[in-house]
């Protein structure tokens, strides 16, 4: 441990001693200005700017600018960082409406309020940049779990997809690279602070530092595996904005034409032989058990290439008031067999909270006539030689549907999606992050198949070997190797988060309750 020269550790004595006063801003203007950079820091970091460098240093200046405040002046500084933040992050959501948009932004935003009024109890402690950064844990830990299931965009780790701070996911989980991340930025802080000291500083620094570099030691990967080669097809879609469908039947037809080009190419020794094949979320736009037409388009495809396919559906009920988003794997001898129904539907986007309250009020809402039916078992599927674990779309974001897959004794990741809707948005982009981070955190081979972009093949330590550009039909045909081995991550699950968290908001209440105490005890010894 770095220690400074009176021999306290140097986190310690950053948090025990205050920093010159020039690094405080006098009245709330020049705060709210510094704290709006330091979310458009953050917003940079992101994709699909992915300046990955900014992320500490908005935490940094965040940090800066709460010392010295009230939790109520300070909760409006993280609130005004995260407006700067998820304004220009969440700004794919104008397709649907600016109101949406705007709505969605806030809800996100006050999550760092919350965050920005534990700050200064923080600040307070010895070690302070650990419990700083514990505390943006908890944020995002909240944030990704309520309302309605939680909005995981916007997280720290999802900056840090290519970078050195990404081999943290495969020892705690992308809520680790957060952690190392925040711990990062908070370290810089205290280094500012202690400018005017250079035996404070210069550990701060160094430690600073060391939280990136100590990244790429950490080990990363499950191990080899036995190799299949696969096929994604991205079929494309007709339409674009809140129709990418359009016309009827037309993107499944996309599909089925992609996958028979798909079996010339293998019959023409063009390309090898798959031994199994992905289409994306909603590739038949209708439901196949119900039109005889549909199901005869997906046999004929599945027949033609010659091996099992798993078919992204959405498929009437249960019941006459839900649609399910399905995984069906499809097979040239026996036809469709095992499925998995999503398990996180979008609220708003694929079923209606307080439908009865809310469609009088809001007209759009009126343009999902049923609400999706949430699955409740995890996506471990059997397609050919390979056991999937098959997510789809926006579960990609969720720490524990994923983990539950591989858990579930997944050898390779599907994320199905259909992003048509938010075509030449950072919205794909951002998404795609999100599965890079994934297979670093489970160590496993990553297949995105999307609609119409961005389909890849991402291997599990991040790097992508393929990539299909948007709105164009592609087909990508890899080897991937099928792995067994869980890494630390996996098996620690939801530890490392959990613990994190209950650490930062431990040690801001602590801290606030010891600063009352001592307010108490100044006023009772007052003649």
């Amino acid at each position: 441990m770095t220690t400074t020269a009176t021999g306290q550790p140097a986190a310690a004595a950053a948090g025990a001693q205050p920093g010159p006063s020039r690094w405080r801003p006098r009245g709330p203007g020049p705060r709210l200005a510094g704290a709006a950079v330091s979310g458009a820091l953050v917003a940079l970091a992101l994709p699909p700017y992915d300046l990955w460098p900014l992320a500490p240093l908005g935490v940094a200046l965040l940090v800066l600018l709460s010392r010295g405040l009230s939790a109520r002046r300070a909760a409006a500084v993280g609130l005004v960082h995260g407006l700067a933040t998820f304004v220009p992050l969440l700004s794919w959501l104008t397709v649907i409406g600016p109101d949406a948009w705007l709505l969605v932004a806030l809800l996100e935003a006050s999550f760092l309020a919350l965050a920005g009024a534990l700050t200064p109890s923080a600040l307070r402690l010895p070690g302070w940049p650990l419990w700083v950064a514990c505390l943006w844990v908890a944020e995002e830990l909240a944030r990704d779990t309520v309302p309605f299931g939680g909005f995981p965009w916007g997280r720290l780790a999802f900056a840090e997809t290519a970078s050195p701070f990404t081999p943290y996911a495969a020892v705690g989980g992308a809520p680790l690279v957060t952690f190392a991340t925040a711990l990062c930025g908070a370290l810089v802080a205290a280094a500012v602070m202690a400018a005017g000291s250079w035996r404070r500083a210069v550990p701060l620094v160094l430690l600073a530092v060391a939280v990136p570099v100590a990244g790429p030691l950490l080990p990363v990967g499950a191990g080899e595996g036995r190799p299949v080669t696969v096929a994604l097809v991205q079929g494309n879609v007709p339409g674009v904005g809140m129709d990418p469908f359009g016309e009827r039947e037309q993107v499944l037809r996309n599909h089925a034409d992609a996958t028979h080009r798909l079996a010339a190419d293998v019959r023409a020794g063009r390309v090898d032989r798959p031994d199994l094949v992905v289409w994306p979320e909603n590739a038949s736009d209708i439901d196949p058990f119900q039109d005889p037409s549909a199901k005869a388009l997906i046999d004929d495809a599945v027949r033609d290439v010659g091996v099992p396919v798993l078919v992204g559906a959405v498929l009437d009920g249960p019941g006459p008031d839900h649609v399910s988003n399905t995984g069906i794997v499809w097979d040239p001898q026996t036809g469709p067999g095992a499925r998995y129904v999503k398990r996180h539907p979008v609220p708003f986007g694929e079923y209606i909270p307080f439908r009865a309250e809310l469609t009088g009020l809001i007209s759009r809402l009126d343009q999902i006539p049923r609400d999706f039916y949430a699955g409740h078992r995890p996506g471990n599927l059997t397609v050919g030689p390979a056991r999937v674990g098959d997510v789809i779309c926006f579960e990609v974001a969720y720490d524990g549907l994923v983990r539950d897959v591989v858990r579930g004794g997944a050898q390779v990741l599907v994320v199905q999606t259909n992003n048509a809707t938010y075509n030449g948005t950072g919205q794909p982009y951002q998404q795609m992050a999100m599965s890079r981070l994934r297979a670093v955190e489970t160590g496993r081979d990553v297949l995105v198949t999307a609609t119409s972009g961005i389909s890849a093949v991402v291997r599990a330590d991040g790097t992508v070997a393929q990539q299909a550009p948007e709105k164009v039909a592609r087909t990508l045909v890899a080897e991937v190797p099928l792995r067994d081995r869980q890494t630390l991550a996996t098996r620690l699950g939801w530890w490392p988060e959990w613990l994190l968290a209950a650490a930062g908001l431990a040690a801001a209440a602590v801290s606030a309750v010891s600063s009352r105490s001592a307010a108490r005890r100044r006023r009772g010894s007052r003649p």
